[in-house]
């Protein structure tokens, strides 16, 4: 099933401008019933199944705050020590999974020194160096909680070739899937699992498995029929080793010891991902502010929440017009889909010379022709938390019905907050 992409209040150009009329851009608006709307279809999608929000895709404390107030959203998924710290000494949880590893030595030893925030925030690991540099930032530590993280990735040629089941990224074959853990088997995890439990200062409490060829790869490329194809075949057969996989490896390391949680998924996987037994938990963001990368999935489609305001500086000529600044550039793989997109007033698009511009975005397209100097376009950015790396705050769009919206408050992004994680 492929959702509406209708607003549960119509955005229009006329719409935000109205509600940000005392405002001068750039900046950025969260669009209230968009975020609330995509929150409620994210939890309808995950069945039951707890959502720890993903803390990189919001960067916005009041966003979080927001949305963990919902019963079916628990615990947060930081991307950075030092975050998950601030956050929890601001009362935001008591449940914070640091994703990716740390080596950040200052961090570690502000952890271990503080017994709730010890209590609260479990580290990720992958490897015995990671265990080796914690004891070494950590001498005098009581026993930090973590996390082991298994490669998620898929190897094709696992069955007919040998080698492929190898847990080392230069001899496991050909595989799909993002380069993070270097466990793949679940013998290899259990070995790491039983290295955990030996060492008094570390406490094994969860398994993470994200798969990002099936969560963060899209299925409905836009007039590219055929790569639809392939990447529908890709995200099936995937999904179908993995569950297999992923439950082999919980029953490996849960012969070691017991685990809190099981951690998998992501925005563009939910329906996959719980419906696998193992799973105790899914992770989402993204969802929830509508990035133009989440365009071209078939199952879900968020609306639009987050979006930022460009003036209209000149007119090149009668079919185009030139915005101020606008370069926010989404990371990945350098291409047209990581470039922010004009989304209001609809027909416009960037020049294929120029893009979008550290201090200028020249627009083109059947819109152009109407807007004067001193007229706003609304951008998307391709990826979900990048904005709030631009602004310093958030304008809220409250609706109160048609024609009643306005912008409520403004409130800090982590930058606004003074605050910038890596």
């Amino acid at each position: 099933m492929y959702p509406s992409t209708a607003s549960p209040v119509a955005t229009s150009a006329a719409r935000l401008d109205a509600a940000t009329a005392g405002l001068e851009p750039p900046f950025g608006v969260v669009d209230l019933a968009a975020f609330d709307d995509n929150a409620a279809r994210l939890a309808e999608r995950a069945r039951g199944v707890p959502i720890r929000v993903a803390t990189k895709s919001l960067r916005c404390p009041e966003l979080i705050h927001r949305v963990t107030r919902r019963p079916e959203f628990t615990g947060l998924m930081c991307y950075s020590l030092p975050e998950a710290l601030w956050l929890y000494r601001r009362g935001l949880s008591e449940d914070l999974l640091v994703a990716y590893p740390t080596v950040d030595r200052r961090a570690l030893a502000e952890l271990a020194d503080d017994p709730g925030a010890a209590a609260a925030v479990t580290l990720t690991v992958d490897s015995v160096e990671h265990l080796e540099l914690i004891e070494e930032a950590t001498p005098r530590c009581r026993r930090l909680r973590v996390c082991l993280e298994v490669d998620a990735g898929w190897r094709p040629l696992a069955k007919v070739w040998p080698r492929a089941l190898s847990d080392s990224w230069s001899d496991g074959g050909p595989r799909v899937g993002p380069l993070r853990s270097p466990v793949h088997s679940p013998r290899r995890a259990r070995e790491l699992a039983r290295e955990i439990t030996r060492r008094r200062g570390l406490r094994l409490v969860g398994l993470l498995l994200y798969e990002g060829q099936i969560a963060g790869l899209g299925d409905r490329p836009a007039g590219q029929p055929l790569r639809a194809a392939a990447v529908r075949w890709i995200r099936r057969r995937s999904a179908e080793e993995l569950a297999h996989r992923r439950a082999a490896v919980v029953e490996a390391v849960t012969e070691v010891g017991p685990l809190e949680f099981v951690n998998g998924g992501g925005t563009g996987s939910l329906e996959t991902t719980v419906r696998e037994r193992a799973v105790t938990e899914v992770a989402a963001g993204s969802g929830l502010v509508g990035p133009t990368l989440f365009d071209f999935y078939r199952e879900f489609r968020p609306l639009p929440a987050v979006l930022f305001a460009l003036p209209v500086v000149r007119r090149p000529g009668r079919r185009s017009a030139t915005v101020f600044a606008g370069g926010y550039l989404a990371s990945g793989t350098p291409g047209r889909d990581r470039l922010p997109t004009p989304h209001l007033p609809a027909g416009l698009r960037l020049t294929g010379a120029e893009g979008a511009g550290e201090v200028q975005t020249p627009l083109v397209g059947g819109a152009a022709s109407a807007l004067r100097v001193g007229d706003r376009v609304w951008f998307r950015h391709a990826k979900a938390g990048e904005p709030a790396e631009r602004f310093d705050e958030y304008h809220l769009i409250e609706s109160y019905g048609p024609g009643r919206d306005r912008a409520v408050a403004a409130v800090p992004t982590y930058r606004g907050e003074g605050r910038s994680f890596g």
